[in-house]
Parts: C-alpha cells; sequence; structure tokens
C-alpha cells in the first residue's frame, strides 16, 4: 500500500529526512519549502545545494511551495521546521490537518516564551493528539549519504511509534521505539546547550581533560533538569541523551558545537549568528535559563552558556567561574 508523506521544512535534516522516506518504493514523498525562490532551486538542481551538496533528491520525491498541495491526502506529516520559526509555519497549516494523520516531529528545541516542547507546539497550533518525536544522534550530512545511524521514537500512543519505527526505519537507519516523550524531547534541546559549551572548550584551546569532564557534568544538568520537568532519568542514558550528545560535542557538523568554538576564538557574538542556519542552542540556553532560575535547579554549565551568550560574559571568566565553585561530593 502506498503511504504519502509531507515533510515540513527544507533544511539540511528535513531534506535528508525526506530522501531517506522516498528510498522506499511504496512511499511518496512531497517536501515542503517556505521559500518560493528556494523550492523553486531545489526543484530545478534536484539537490540542497547550500546544506547537502552532492545529494541528489529521489525521482519520488517532489518540492511544493503550496502549503495545502504540499499536505492534500498525506498520510504522515513531518515537521523539521527550526523552534524559533515552528509556531508561525504550522499556522500556515492550520485547518489542513485531519485528526486521524499523525504527525512526526524531528524539532529539537525549546519555545522561549512559553517553555513549549516542539510536540506540544504541534498539538496547540494543529490541533491533533497524534505526535511522535524522531530523535537521536543524526547529522543531515551523514543519513542523507546512507551512513549507519540509530535513533528513538517517542509517542504517548505506542502503535504509532511503532509505525513509525517500520516505515522510517532501513537497513542505514535503525529506529527504537521509547515511551518517555518528555525526556527524549527534552534530551534533544539541552543537548544543544551543552555542545555549544564544548565548542567553547575547543575555541579556547582545552584538552581532552576539560572537555570530557564538561560532557559528563552536562550529561548530569542535563538529566537532573530533565528529571525536575517529567522526564525518566534512564532517557539520558540512551541515544537522545548521551547519544545526541557526543555527536553534538565531537563533530565537525555540529551547529551549537561551531558557535562555541568560534564564541572561544573571541569571535563577536553578533559574527557567530549572523550565518542562516539556526543553532538551536541559542535560544535553549535562555529558555533553560529562566527556568533553572525559577526553580533552583543546578545548572552552572548551562548558565555559563547563558552568561556568555545573552549577557556577553567572556567565555574564559565563564569556565573560570566553574572551576572555582565550591568543592563538593560528585553525586550530591
Amino acid at each position: 500500500m502506498s503511504i504519502t508523506f509531507a515533510v515540513l521544512g527544507s533544511g539540511g535534516w528535513g531534506t535528508a529526512v525526506a530522501c531517506l522516506l522516498a528510498q522506499h518504493p511504496n512511499h511518496r514523498v512531497r517536501l515542503w519549502s517556505a521559500h518560493p525562490e528556494h523550492a523553486a532551486l531545489l526543484d530545478a538542481a534536484r539537490e540542497n545545494t547550500r546544506l547537502l551538496p552532492g545529494v541528489k533528491l529521489p525521482d519520488a520525491l517532489r518540492v511544493e511551495f503550496d502549503a495545502a498541495e504540499a499536505v492534500a491526502g498525506a498520510d504522515c506529516w513531518v515537521s523539521a521546521v527550526p523552534t524559533a520559526y515552528l509556531r508561525a509555519t504550522l499556522h500556515r497549516f492550520s485547518g489542513l490537518c485531519r485528526p486521524d494523520v499523525p504527525v512526526v516531529s524531528l524539532t529539537k528545541g525549546l519555545e522561549v516564551a512559553t517553555f513549549r516542547r516542539p510536540s506540544e507546539i504541534i498539538c496547540d497550533v494543529l490541533g491533533t493528539e497524534r505526535v511522535a518525536v524522531l530523535s537521536g544522534p543524526s547529522h543531515a550530512e551523514e543519513v542523507a549519504r546512507g551512513m549507519p545511524t540509530s535513533l528513538a521514537v517517542a509517542a504517548p500512543d505506542g502503535g504509532l511509534a511503532m509505525w513509525v519505527q517500520q516505515r522510517f526505519g532501513t537497513d542505514r537507519f535503525r529506529v527504537y521505539t521509547n515511551n518517555d516523550l518528555v525526556g527524549v524531547e527534552l534530551a534533544g534541546a539541552l543537548k544543544n546547550v551543552i555542545g555549544i559549551a564544548a565548542g567553547v572548550c575547543d575555541g579556547l584551546g582545552f584538552g581532552d581533560n576539560a572537555k570530557a569532564a564538561m560532557l559528563t557534568r552536562g550529561l548530569v544538568e542535563m538529566t537532573r533538569f530533565g528529571v525536575a520537568h517529567g522526564a525518566e532519568p534512564a532517557t539520558f542514558s540512551g541515544l537522545t541523551g548521551i547519544g545526541d550528545l557526543m555527536t553534538t560535542c565531537f563533530s565537525p557538523h555540529g551547529r551549537n558545537r561551531r558557535v562555541g568554538y568560534r564564541l572561544g576564538k573571541g569571535e563577536p557574538l553578533a559574527e557567530v549568528l549572523a550565518g542562516p542556519q539556526v543553532a538551536e542552542g541559542v535560544l535553549t540556553a535562555k529558555s533553560v535559563h529562566e527556568r533553572v532560575v525559577r526553580s533552583g535547579i543546578e545548572a552552572p554549565i548551562m548558565t555559563g552558556v547563558y552568561e556568555v551568550l545573552h549577557n556577553g560574559k567572556p567565555p574564559l571568566a565563564a569556565v573560570q567561574d566553574l572551576m572555582s565553585r565550591s568543592l563538593k561530593h560528585e553525586r550530591g
């Protein structure tokens, strides 16, 4: 039986997942771009030349700009829109989503004004409860080129999670199911903040010792914050937690690590953030800091990232403050 997917968002990750889905002989895939000029370029070149150069779009993949045409009759929507633009973008599709059509979220972040997770924004705007979240260590550059990748899908409906597992999975793209939707989304958002801290370590020229310590203590903060907001601690030891964290902190592809690296090198923040790609950790750091202050959760690394990004604190000063904190037990 043929299944039609509508992928909303033609960035690197949206394009990579659209290509992945289009490999299946019974899948019809539409890739929607918010910008008509980008849609026209994608369709003409059959390649996302800026973000995924050299990766050809499969013949089964159709590029769309018109919102109604992109989702008409689709059996599943896939949301690949950055958090900062998610709510406004989805409003272009409000009224078009049927209650029985599942929506798979690929977005990792938190809405600044509301602290809403991407799945919650999708439910708010589209009026659907059939939402699943696909997350884990998954750089678009590797997925698009067929390199082995493993992720996890979480959904309130276990049947939906299994459906996504079967429909998205291939011999190069392994999908596990997970019942902790809150933890999966929070892990995917928080790891971007720690990724910025990892980049700062690299930009300042620190060695493996400092980066390993930062990553380990960063995972402690992620878990502490997540559990305080209803997540299961085990999630942070899995693919969507430490797995995604390692990819973000070490890979040269990572946008969040690159932001931190450039800041550590002394580049002005305005220049660092001027690029076309969105580094989700920048706004997530602000959302998280507001919750940390309100709830009293101990999160010195994520607080330091916030101070560097939003209060202009020098990266080296932030590191020195971390190293001079009062001594305590590791599991305290």
